[in-house]
């Protein structure tokens, strides 16, 4: 119950964005060789991603509320008093303008969000591999032994570029655009991930994770994709969603309000 509640609170807190009904956090661990994990991390051994850099730390506060790949969903204004992205209308998170899904969840790293829409369907060419994830319907393209593009073009999922290993699919991704920031990342993240099939029903995921300029080691961690009957649903984002046109006219109504109010007292002296 308590890890139903912190997806709550994740998914709108007070304001009630979501209810249980909507959520989709799973029912088991993830396993590997075996061995039920309940942390994705594998390097460095301690199972923590690697401190951030002096300068990443200010960069991260420099940036926070703007809205990047990864922003939170949701912030609560009684335990965080800093403006953050649903504080502005026009630093609303990536999420839910449906440009990315919120969390990593297209990658890369492509990573589990415990709410909904977990779903991935890979599909192959000769030339290219399509990763589409539920989630914001995020199609990703890998182009199959090629060069990288030039250091000038650049993506909100970054340029990848795949390559057989024995049955293992690698794809290093590099020129990712400067408004990503994968966990605070710069343009400069390097991803390299290895999507091997170990049964018929399982592929092992693992991605290594480096930005110097970020984080003071590289790190890696890995999770499996469970192969299921399950359908892909079209994820219609903003049909229908009038919320952001109501939380305009309430504030101006706020402001008004707060108008009246000064020339009231004002009269009053």
């Amino acid at each position: 119950m308590d890890r139903f509640l912190r997806l709550l609170d994740a998914g709108g807190g007070k304001v009630g964005g979501y209810n249980i009904g909507w959520l989709d956090p799973g029912s088991g661990f993830t396993v590997v060789n075996g061995q039920k994990r309940s942390a994705m991390i594998i390097d460095p051994p301690d199972g923590k991603v690697p401190p951030f850099t002096a300068d990443a730390a200010k960069r991260m506060a420099a940036f926070r509320g703007r809205p990047t790949s990864d922003a939170q969903e949701s912030r609560d204004p009684d335990l965080d008093s800093t403006p953050g992205a649903y504080d502005d209308p026009e630093r609303r998170p990536l999420g839910e303008r449906c440009i990315l899904g919120f969390g990593s969840t297209s990658g890369p790293p492509t990573l589990p969000n415990y709410f909904y829409n977990n779903l991935h369907q890979i599909v192959q060419t000769p030339d290219s591999i399509m990763i589409l994830t539920e989630m914001v319907h995020d199609a990703r393209i890998i182009r199959m032994n090629a060069k990288h593009l030039p250091k000038n073009m650049r993506f909100w999922m970054g340029d990848s570029v795949g390559h057989w290993e024995g049955d293992t699919l690698v794809v290093d991704t590099t020129n990712f655009n400067n408004k990503t920031r994968f966990r605070g990342s710069t343009e400069n993240l390097h991803v390299v991930e290895r999507f091997t099939r170990v049964d018929d029903k399982t592929l092992l995921y693992r991605f290594t994770i480096e930005d110097p300029a970020t984080w003071t080691q590289p790190w890696t961690g890995e999770y499996t994709w469970p192969a299921t009957d399950a359908h892909i649903y079209e994820y219609a984002c903003h049909e229908g969603n009038y919320a952001l046109t109501d939380i305009l006219k309430g504030a101006r109504l706020r402001e008004k309000e707060q108008i009246e109010s000064a020339a009231r007292s004002a009269q009053a002296k």
